[in-house]
């Protein structure tokens, strides 16, 4: 017994000199208990560990290996996984006394919701004072569905890209449901009825926030583009030299073009990292940590935030071109789905005609769609309530373009006009079964001669083709669709036998100042 003293006192040391190893092995956040894993592509898996370490993934059937790198970071590569669960996902470590088990893993369908505040729009109002679904007690009372998680991005800016990210994965059900992102949930229901496997939607959205701001510095230095960062890095670099001031020789910090600037200037100086309006903050703090997790594609809401005036909404499109390119070289699953929605109408500057345009843009990608809700708008409120309708046009884009279903998933597009007889003649793709005037005569229609002042017109739906004309304009040269701010208070009801609104167009490109844009 003389010496059970020293020996305690041994063990006491062992252990606690093993007690930092047993935390080694330690995975990204998004594997955690309640995941979902993309089924029919590789899964990496990856996180920190002690050097050199040895690290075994396995689920489903499925193992990999990888060594922790000197920086201590790993990544293993399952293999492809079929649709499944629960199952376990075991993550073991030659250093790590015990494995780490991730349980209630299903293996199904994931997607990506991003974008700014309609993205982060929540299914109840109690958890978003703009929130909240038009039947959201309905909505909430019927959400049992376990088979869909949602794994919602800590928002986080950074000027550095990070690689820790914080969040959980939660099973959608009526208690978990109402904190859930509305439209990545009406996705999530609608898909997994449809194709009855798990779906998983990772959500990292930030109010406000600008296209720019979700693009990895590398991207952004397109020399279209530069000068934004530029504009970052100055800010950055006089706040961290002089973080009090003086408030007046700061450099001017992007402003949104439906944002004037307050008539006074800030009296004291906050960090410009946490300014969601400057470019790569919101990649670097809630996308960079989340790449390479596998995707099927990614559901994109934004555009209510544009900086840099006149110039920067005529660069929008090549933006978003930009943010789509930079995405799918950073995830390395080829040109995976990018399906953005098209900005509702409101009475506000932050959802004009011409951002509608820009963002039509970025069709000329491959794989991408847009869903239009062009009807779906409220006067007052950049954040309508009715998102169903959406999650159901969404739903409708990726059914038939991943998932093979044969189903019309676009409304009329526009494809080109033929001069007629004091008239124009429009043709469309995407028919959906013809041409419908949902209510009524058609409206919305505008034409201009040549001297290019519109004038509202007369429009019939002509077979496959709409007929427009106007008395006031004898020899018409251009055609508008759906060409305002707040379309709906003018009336446009153009939609196919599919129930699909046309999307808003002109066939001219004629240039026009925006009344109220501010200019940076």
């Amino acid at each position: 017994m003389r010496n059970s003293f020293p020996l305690v006192a041994l063990l006491a040391v062992i252990f606690a000199g093993a007690s930092p190893l047993a935390a080694n092995v330690k995975p990204n956040a998004l594997f955690s208990d309640h995941m979902v894993l993309q089924s029919g592509m590789a899964v990496p898996v990856w996180g920190s560990a002690a050097p050199g370490e040895k690290i075994s993934v396995a689920v489903a059937g499925q193992q990999a290996t990888a060594v922790a790198a000197a920086d201590g970071t790993w990544m293993a590569r399952l293999g492809r996984l079929t649709a499944a669960g629960p199952v376990e996902l075991t993550i073991t470590g030659d250093q790590t006394p015990a494995p780490l088990v991730i349980k209630d893993v299903l293996v199904g369908e994931v997607w990506l919701g991003s974008g700014q505040s309609n993205m982060e729009f929540t299914v109840s109002k109690a958890k978003a004072s703009f929130a909240g679904l038009i039947n959201e007690e309905q909505e909430i009372a019927a959400a049992d569905y376990p088979r869909i998680r949602m794994f919602t991005v800590k928002g986080t800016k950074s000027y550095e890209p990070r690689t820790e990210v914080t969040g959980e994965w939660l099973v959608c059900s009526p208690a978990t449901v109402p904190g859930f992102s509305a439209v990545g949930y009406l996705f999530a229901r609608d898909l997994q009825k449809e194709l009855n496997v798990p779906v998983g939607i990772v959500v990292a959205a930030v109010g406000a926030s600008c296209a720019e701001a979700w693009i990895s510095r590398e991207a952004m230095g397109d020399p279209k583009l530069k000068w934004m960062l530029d504009s970052l890095d100055a800010s950055v670099a006089y706040y961290r030299r002089t973080p009090q001031g003086p408030v007046a020789d700061a450099p001017i910090r992007p402003t949104p073009i439906n944002k004037p600037r307050p008539a006074t200037a800030p009296t004291r100086l906050s960090d410009p990292v946490g300014d969601q309006h400057f470019p790569t903050v919101a990649f670097n703090g809630m996308i960079n940590p989340i790449i390479p997790y596998a995707i099927r594609g990614a559901l994109w809401y934004q555009g209510e935030s544009i900086i840099g005036g006149t110039p920067g909404l005529n660069l929008y499109g090549e933006v978003q071109k930009a943010l789509i390119a930079d995405w799918r070289r950073r995830w390395s699953q080829g040109d995976f789905p990018f399906y953005l929605v098209q900005l509702p109408g409101q009475q506000n500057i932050s959802n004009n005609p011409r951002i509608r345009e820009e963002q039509m843009a970025v069709l000329a990608l491959p794989n991408t769609a847009m869903a239009v809700t062009i009807d779906l708008g409220e006067a007052k409120n950049v954040h309508p309530h009715d998102k169903a309708p959406l999650g159901d046009r969404l739903t409708r884009i990726a059914l038939a373009n991943v998932y093979g279903r044969q189903l019309e998933y676009s409304g009329p597009m526009y494809q080109a006009t033929q001069a007629a007889p004091n008239a124009l003649r429009v043709s469309f793709t995407h028919l959906g079964g013809g041409l419908v005037a949902k209510s009524g005569p058609l409206k919305g229609f505008q034409v201009a001669g040549a001297d290019g002042k519109f004038v509202e017109a007369e429009a019939r739906i002509k077979g496959d083709t709409i007929l427009v004309s106007s008395p006031q304009v004898a020899a018409p040269v251009a055609v508008r669709y759906a060409w305002d701010n707040f379309p709906e208070g003018l009336g446009c009801n153009l939609y196919n036998a599919a129930g699909l609104p046309a999307a808003p167009f002109r066939s001219d490109r004629w240039d026009y100042s925006i009344a109220g844009l501010v200019e940076q």
